[in-house]
């Protein structure tokens, strides 16, 4: 990703407002993952779309079908005055000829129109400069609307009512966490649990659960295990990746007797990995992703993808993993029920 401030023109300013009548009642709109574009149609046609894609879309790797972060919709600055103003993301891009600097801007502004929306304006005196800032400063323009998506998430989810889920993950793990509203704890053992999130869903047949599949929805949740920690080793992926696997053998088996969820590790989608931190920067951890299969047999079944968020438990002195995991069809957007995996990962603090 570019350093931001790398050889670019550009001056950024960061402002946070909160408007006179958007608190409380004026909720976003618009689908998480989608970022409203408002400008001409000169601009929005012209070379700047390519720029627009390739660093407000980036993947979230590696999945398969891709995920992008976001999709871009396009209004022009009248559209926009006519209809709704309440999407959660929103960037505009200005030509003023009265713009007297020698440098674009970048202003970010919250809760304009709606509580939890980000509004991002780009603004300069010519295409020229508009172009030019935008190249520099769009993979940052990115990460802020990446991170207020996740955040967003975690204040909704933070009013939700599943203090008896909580309470037992609190007490057997050492841990707080929020979760989608209508979470179910499903399976309870002394170093792991599984917790579905709501329906709406098409659920994995698991052992015991019986057949309840929705063809067409997605079904996810989380899991969370607990093991001794012995040293930082523990962290390297090939090491991240074993234990992975033999927590979920024992834990998590199909209804086919012998089939369990494993890990795929095909090229394509094989697992990454980068150093994490959680909402309020207090636990940092390890990020891991990819795709999960049921394996163990000649013959494999259902499959999707996985994030976890892996880190030292300073009190217990064990490593704690939080494994969400998402199964969903491929004509599905995976790019929503990811996101509500990684608030549940980012909002863990230690209880």
């Amino acid at each position: 990703m570019k350093t931001f401030f790398s050889g670019i023109l550009l001056f950024l300013v960061l402002t946070s407002c909160d408007y006179e009548g958007t608190k409380g009642y004026n909720t976003v709109t618009g689908k998480v993952g989608e970022i409203l574009v408002v400008a001409d149609n000169g601009v929005w046609q012209s070379d700047l779309r390519t720029c627009l894609d390739t660093n407000l879309t980036q993947w979230i790797m590696p999945y398969f079908p891709d995920v992008a972060t976001f999709e871009l919709i396009h209004k022009t600055p009248a559209q926009f005055e006519q209809g709704v103003k309440r999407y959660r993301n929103v960037l505009f891009l200005k030509l003023d000829p009265n713009f007297k600097g020698t440098k674009g801007k970048i202003v970010k502004t919250t809760d304009v129109w709606g509580q939890g929306q980000m509004v991002i304006e780009i603004i300069a005196k010519d295409y020229e400069m508009l172009e030019a800032t935008c190249r520099s400063g769009l993979d940052e323009v990115h990460d802020i609307f990446d991170d207020i998506s996740w955040r967003r998430l975690i204040d909704h989810f933070a009013g939700n009512s599943n203090q008896d889920v909580i309470s037992k993950v609190n007490k057997q793990f050492g841990i707080d966490i929020v979760l989608p509203s209508h979470s179910k704890l499903v399976t309870e053992r002394a170093n792991f649990y599984r917790i579905e999130f709501p329906s709406g869903s098409r659920p994995i047949e698991f052992e015991g659960m019986g057949k309840t599949e929705d063809v067409g929805l997605v079904f996810s949740g989380l899991m969370i295990y607990q093991y001794d920690f012995v040293d930082s080793s523990q962290f390297e992926l090939a090491q991240l990746l074993k234990d992975r696997d033999t927590m979920l053998r024992y834990n998590v088996p199909h209804e086919i007797e012998g089939l369990y969820m494993g890990t795929q590790y095909e090229k394509i989608v094989y697992p990454e990995g980068n150093v994490a931190v959680n909402a309020n920067g207090e636990i940092q951890g390890y990020d891991l992703r990819g795709m999960f299969v049921f394996t163990g047999k000649p013959m494999h079944s259902t499959g999707g993808a996985f994030w976890e968020f892996h880190f030292r438990h300073p009190k217990k002195d064990k490593m704690i993993c939080l494994s969400g995991y998402v199964d969903a069809p491929p004509t599905t957007s995976w790019t929503h029920p990811l996101r509500e995996i990684q608030a549940v990962l980012r909002s863990v603090t230690i209880k």
